[in-house]
């Protein structure tokens, strides 16, 4: 339980139904739906909406999501909505032309969107409302406004640069030439009529007709591949959650091309230390931590990729005997001196979960990768174009190379946690590459130490810097924490920002009762009924 004479929160409790977002204005959407009798998926799919307009740094139609979805029964079921390279992203083509990386802001970066196809697949399978009905108060907010709250206009201002180097971006989102302060009243209302028509039409209208042709028209202006009949074979794919066992608990995670077998990877590593014995706060916990990253980081980069293009076996990544190969080459005393993960770009994401009164619960992630995504914004449409394909290589001998029409490696990952196969917490965390870092600390947090939701995404987090092999620690890490990763040949530096968010909703089957947290690191809550 909290010191209450220290600032925090305590968790949200509720029993007929709960939803948790890092937006106040999504997670009411979400409260208000489940009051006016919708699901839990209803609920997820208008908070999503809404957030794509009130967090567009993060989130939005042009980007990307994976859900994993708990019904009444007991049953897991999960879905896949990253969408695809151009059926021309031919890997030679780049390296004809010297180019070795896909960078962040290239055209080349944008690949299909794949969020719209998913939201309509989840109400079509799994809810109760249309897509029209879903999408009604992100059409509110984006039609007459939403007021800039305080991390969203802290994140707004940094990108002002790359706004402004693009004409949609600075139509929409740059207000004589300058990024909103907190309280500023904004409206979007390209976006706002790209939204209807969505409504009024339903989700092939995204992909066929005059919002797919902006989209097409603006990539092609600047010599990307990406096209109309892209597109339109656009599609979310039905997949089934892989799970592996922490302790007490089953971890449900979405398979490949999502990151989400490299947090299993790394709790496979974690279980063979008696991390509960450990201070939560101190170094040995930390190290073991960060090396448990390191080498689960490792794998991630030598295999995920499209699934089609898999080279090892997921249930081998993910077996305990896998797992435990790696736990021996962990020293509690010192860094391993031959890991060191590959580069990925830092990433922004928005996570939601909410449960209803039937128990059905869903665990949710959407995403444009970097803040503002590419930073080509559709000027007619108003849509921020995602950057998921800079997370490919350009190495032909690569599983996660670049080719016509693959799925990339993705960053972003739904959680899922199981007690005796009996779904207990939708959960997530945001931060791009920190994800499966974050999943791995969080399920610790609760498992090893006891902690309510609330509790284990309030506390302290370490992660590697930009270069890959310095630690970054959040300022909130005890000194002698830092001095202990030193003294084990850690070189440490102090995260000038917040590492990542994150949303979780524990279901007390027992007691009746819902637990709920939500990051403090966003401005969003978790509430309910």
């Amino acid at each position: 339980m909290r010191d209450f004479q220290f600032p925090g929160r305590s968790p949200a409790m509720a029993t007929e139904g709960m939803a948790a977002t890092s937006h106040p204005l999504a997670s009411a959407t979400a409260l208000d739906v489940l009051r006016r009798g919708g699901n839990a998926v209803d609920a997820a799919v208008a908070a999503s909406a809404v957030l794509a307009v009130v967090e567009p740094h993060m989130t939005g139609l042009g980007g990307d999501c994976f859900a994993i979805i708990s019904t009444p029964d007991g049953g897991l079921h999960g879905l896949n909505g990253s969408g695809r390279a151009a059926k021309g992203a031919e890997a030679n083509w780049f390296v004809e032309r010297g180019i070795d990386k896909i960078e962040t802001e290239s055209v080349h970066a944008v690949t299909a969107p794949g969020s719209v196809a998913a939201w309509a697949h989840l109400l079509e399978k799994h809810g109760t409302w249309d897509i029209g009905r879903a999408l009604e108060p992100a059409i509110r907010y984006a039609e007459h406004g939403f007021p800039v709250t305080p991390r969203v206009a802290h994140d707004w201002a940094g990108d002002l640069g790359k706004l402004a180097a693009n004409p949609g971006a600075t139509m929409h989102y740059l207000k004589n030439g300058a990024t909103p302060v907190a309280g500023d009243l904004w409206r979007l209302p390209a976006l706002a009529r790209t939204l209807k028509i969505v409504a009024e039409k339903g989700a092939r209208a995204f992909y066929e007709g005059e919002i797919a042709d902006d989209i097409a028209a603006t990539i092609k202006a600047l010599g990307g591949h990406l096209d109309a009949d892209d597109l339109a074979a656009t599609e979310a794919t039905d997949v089934t959650p892989v799970t592996s066992t922490y302790r007490d608990m089953e971890i449900a995670e979405i398979p490949p091309n999502g990151q989400g077998i490299t947090a299993l990877v790394m709790l496979n590593i974690l279980k063979r230390f008696d991390l509960a014995s450990l201070d939560p706060h101190g170094p040995e916990r930390f190290h073991l931590e960060f090396e448990a990253g390191r080498l689960a980081y490792a794998v991630r980069d030598a295999f995920i990729s499209d699934p089609a293009h898999m080279r090892a076996p997921v249930d081998v990544l993910i077996s305990d005997g896998y797992g435990a190969g790696l736990a021996d080459r962990i020293s509690r005393e010192s860094r391993l001196a031959d890991v060191t993960p590959e580069k990925i770009p830092e990433a922004d994401t928005v996570y939601l979960t909410v449960v209803d009164r039937d128990q059905r619960a869903i665990s949710f992630i959407n995403s444009v990768y970097s803040h503002f995504g590419s930073g080509i914004v559709t000027e007619k449409t108003g849509l921020v174009l995602q950057n998921r394909g800079a997370c490919f290589v350009v190495d032909p001998k690569h599983p996660n190379c670049i080719g016509p029409r693959k799925r990339p490696m993705h960053t972003i990952i739904p959680g899922f946690a199981l007690r005796k196969g009996r779904p207990v917490m939708p959960f997530g965390v945001m931060g791009g590459a920190y994800q499966a870092v974050g999943h791995a600390h969080l399920i610790s947090n609760i498992v090893d130490y006891g902690m309510d939701p609330q509790e284990a995404l309030d506390f302290p987090r370490l992660f590697w810097a930009a270069d890959r092999t310095t630690a970054a620690a959040e300022r909130s890490i005890p000194a002698a924490t830092v001095e202990g990763l030193k003294a084990r040949g850690h070189q440490v530096v102090t995260e000038k920002n917040a590492i990542g968010g994150g949303q979780a909703i524990f279901i007390d089957h027992e007691r009746g009762v819902l637990i709920g947290g939500s990051d403090p690191r966003k401005d969003g809550c978790a509430i309910g009924y």
